[in-house]
């Protein structure tokens, strides 16, 4: 047998014959030949060494081979016809398989982590010294997660219900505007600008009279809707309003998120911006008196369009559709122009972090929607000195977008020689300005848009001066209550 091994192999099997093994061994799983009735201690050896993946010499050492007694195997799974071979002889798998059985045993009796097993469920919790520190890190980890979770959908789902209850409480309003909105002959709904999803637009149209029938100024307006429920029937309360004086009204819808991200945006809103400086003639508009106004997320959308218009034009090598000169002023509300200083507000009030930077397009892209951030880049001057005149509106008690954004935006603004213009009203939220305040009839806002867009129109001015108060749509009570439930 041992003239099929090589030296080596020889000479590590003659040192294995000691003299402290047994001569013989008796296996009962071995078949007697003829020529024996028992395997020498030299063939067990080839076999331990041909079976090296389930033997070391140590399983030799610890096995149940004792000096002077049988060597007894009891197979932990019989087999049925498996073999293993050495050198042509067959060995039973039995014989291989029980010190493997041992070598787990005794490895398993070793390493405090498979010990844990053997405890079962009780163990993993209750006996916690033994598990290392990167377990119980990776339990609390989970556990934070968890909390996480919990915690901001108790916030979604608190915030859902505010928005319901706000909306149940403004309803006497919202169904008088809606019924506008469906069946006035003055509106002329979906008129569609581009080839993407909502790229749509209503106008608002000023009764004819018959007396000023000339061209109307015009306000290209984007609504808010924290990027997410965005849609151009929400300025339906400011085009009911302004059209009544003689302007003429284009809500331009734009694709929310998750449908498009910032990028997406703000193209909707360019293209809504160049089809309304294009054919608003066709609609009774002065291509000269265009105003650009956005409130909330959609202030912010107006002003990147804007601002990214700019910096095209001053490229003589781009093309473009329209032009920031069609632009007589740029009017936000309510609106964030700092998006590094907006994520942390907005992290503590919807939407959160993660999302808001889903919405940007990650946090690389911030400084690129960040209006007043770049305003101040030394390399756009170009661009800043073809952006018009800013005014800004903020309610100075809004905790859904501080008044701060508009106060640090109008600052930039003027530092770089922009003529910028900061208009505060005082204890006013975020939806006072745009909602509550004009279904009450008292709208500083709406006073304040008619004066600038009609400054040196004496006639416009008397006109709205000699018309009647703005009628109530919502009792003061619920208007009150509506103002103390309102999620934004």
């Amino acid at each position: 047998m041992h003239k099929s091994f090589s030296k080596s192999t020889r000479l590590y099997i003659s040192k294995m014959q000691s003299p402290i093994l047994p001569i013989s061994i008796s296996n009962p799983f071995i078949p007697n030949r003829a020529s024996s009735s028992s395997i020498s201690a030299s063939s067990q050896a080839e076999a331990v060494f041909m079976n090296s993946k389930d033997y070391d010499v140590d399983d030799l050492a610890h096995s149940s081979i004792e000096d002077g007694k049988k060597f007894e195997t009891k197979p932990f799974l019989p087999r049925v016809s498996s073999h293993d071979s050495v050198n042509g002889t067959l060995l039973p798998s039995a014989m291989t398989s029980s010190v493997s059985y041992q070598q787990r045993r005794r490895r398993a009796a070793s390493d405090p982590n498979l010990s844990d097993l053997r405890g079962g469920r009780r163990r993993f919790f209750w006996n916690s010294a033994g598990r290392t520190d990167g377990d119980k890190f990776y339990i609390t980890g989970c556990g934070s997660k968890m909390l996480g979770y919990i915690r901001s959908g108790y916030k979604w789902i608190t915030g859902f219900l505010s928005l319901q209850c706000y909306a149940f409480l403004i309803m006497p309003g919202v169904l008088q505007v809606a019924y506008y909105y469906y069946f006035s002959s003055q509106i002329r709904r979906d008129v569609v600008f581009g080839d993407q999803p909502r790229n749509k637009l209503d106008i608002y149209l000023p009764k004819s009279d018959g007396n000023n029938d000339g061209p109307k100024p015009v306000i290209a307006f984007i609504t808010g809707g924290a990027w997410v429920i965005g849609y151009k029937a929400w300025g339906s309360l400011l085009g009911r309003h302004l059209s009544g004086t003689g302007v003429i009204v284009a809500c331009i819808d734009y694709r929310n998120y998750p449908k498009a991200t910032m990028s997406e945006m703000v193209q909707d809103a360019s293209r809504g911006i160049s089809f309304v400086c294009n054919n608003i003639t066709e609609y009774g508009g002065d291509p000269n008196r265009i105003y650009l106004m956005g409130q909330s997320a959609g202030a912010h959308i107006a002003a990147c369009a804007l601002v990214e218009q700019a910096i095209t034009e001053s490229d003589a090598t781009q093309t473009t559709t329209w032009s920031v000169s069609q632009i007589k002023a740029y009017l936000g509300l309510s609106g964030g122009y700092n998006m590094f200083n907006l994520a942390d507000h907005l992290n503590t009030r919807g939407p959160y972090k993660s999302l808001f930077m889903r919405i940007m397009e990650g946090e690389e892209s911030l400084s690129k929607y960040s209006p007043e951030i770049i305003v101040q880049d030394p390399k756009y001057t170009n661009a800043v000195a073809l952006l018009p005149p800013v005014t800004l509106f903020h309610g100075t008690a809004d905790y859904s977008i501080p008044a701060d954004c508009s106060r640090t935006f109008a600052d930039s603004l003027q530092r770089v020689g922009v003529k910028a213009e900061l208009k505060l009203y005082e204890g006013k939220t975020h939806t006072d300005v745009f909602v509550q305040d004009p279904m009450r009839g008292d709208d500083k806002l709406f006073d304040d848009l008619v004066a600038l867009i009609h400054a040196g129109d004496e006639e416009a001015l008397a006109g709205q001066a000699r018309a009647p108060p703005r009628r109530r749509l919502v009792p003061e009570f619920m208007l009150k209550m509506a103002g103390k439930i309102s999620p934004f």
